[in-house]
């Protein structure tokens, strides 16, 4: 029974993303605003996915930490594909950072362009990411939408605890804004490298916000600690 659910969900959840790829294609020629509400509609129908096919909920907490500040950025735990999507349900249309190849995939790379992602080319030294810093902070001023970034640099199993990338605390340092660190449980429903998907209800806290100030050593520190130890409490 869980290979069928866990079968049928994937299906689903790609057919899912195809379909809304392809009736979002008149949005790259309007406003950007038209692009951002597909994403934050897709969000919604992954959502509704999870509940329909697993009996899955899920569950956002500490909203209210996103309403204390006007401006600031969103640090979370990355453990599947999931939350890539369901986090744009709860945030504003948020700014996402990612490896410059994803913009070159047919269509998902178009979206990623067209909503203001700002691409980096990992693991090298180039002319376009030595001013990567100052783009993210012009962007975020320009837009007034949070940016999005996941310090693990990559998806890790629930539980594990894998040291967080120092370009998080490179992007504090430039921004000088608040941070919210976002603790989840997506790696239990959908675990790395794995087919099978198990019906966890999702958990997706937003913490309190590490204001703006600390040392960007200290900061990534205090993030790592926040993240990982609430992550230890959410069933």
């Amino acid at each position: 029974m869980q290979f069928l659910r866990s079968f049928l969900f994937n299906i689903l959840f790609y057919a899912t993303l195809v379909i809304v790829f392809i009736l979002a294609i008149p949005t790259l020629f309007l406003p950007n605003k038209s692009t951002l509400i597909c994403g934050k509609i897709l969000a919604f129908k992954i959502i509704f996915l999870l509940r329909l096919v697993l009996g899955i909920k899920v569950n956002f907490s500490g909203i209210e930490n996103l309403k204390k500040h006007k401006k600031f950025f969103v640090a979370s735990a990355h453990q599947s594909l999931l939350e890539t999507f369901i986090l744009q349900a709860p945030l504003q249309y948020p700014i996402f950072i990612l490896k410059k190849e994803l913009l070159k995939i047919p269509l998902f790379g178009w979206y990623l362009k067209k909503i203001g992602s700002i691409e980096i080319i990992r693991d090298t030294t180039t002319k376009e990411n030595l001013n990567f810093f100052q783009k993210i902070k012009e962007n975020i001023e320009k837009s007034n939408r949070p940016l999005l970034i996941f310090p693990q640099g990559t998806r890790v199993k629930f539980g594990e605890r894998l040291p967080f990338k120092k370009g998080a605390g490179r992007i504090y340092e430039a921004l000088n804004l608040p941070c919210v660190p976002v603790a989840l449980n997506t790696g239990k429903v959908w675990p790395k490298n794995s087919f099978l998907r198990f019906d966890y209800d999702i958990n997706i806290s937003f913490l309190d916000p590490i204001e703006p100030g600390l040392d960007k050593n200290i900061f990534i520190k205090d993030l790592e600690d926040k993240i990982y130890s609430s992550i230890e409490k959410l069933n």
